[in-house]
């Protein structure tokens, strides 16, 4: 049986032009990811993807919108993205977030709204 891959995280961050976008194609995973440092104020504008989309956020205060409700996660608080459902989310706390939004398939697909 062959080892573990390592992967550098600060490698995937600039790999990606800072947006911590882990593709799993690229790397023989099954898996997709954002590594999401995400200042005050900012985040990821309205989108959607054809399946399920899960939010670990390991430190933060997050403001999720899905399907138009919202909600606040904190640290330690797991969000599921139903498939196919527009949704966003901010950083509403004062300092930077961390969390890791992970995408159930080796290539992310994303349908940004557009007005």
């Amino acid at each position: 049986m062959a080892g573990a891959q390592a992967i550098d995280i600060a490698e995937v961050i600039a790999a990606s032009g800072g947006s911590g976008r882990f593709e799993g194609k690229d790397h023989g995973s099954p898996v997709s990811f954002f590594y999401v440092t995400s200042e005050p104020g900012k985040g990821a504008s309205k989108h959607r993807h054809p399946y399920v989309e899960t939010f670990v956020i390991i430190d933060g205060d997050i403001e999720v919108t899905v399907d138009g409700t919202t909600e606040r996660m904190h640290s330690g608080t797991i969000a599921i993205i139903p498939a196919n459902t527009w949704h966003e989310f901010t950083n509403r706390g004062d300092r930077r977030a961390l969390m890791v939004n992970i995408h159930p398939t080796d290539e992310m697909i994303q349908e940004n709204w557009t007005e």
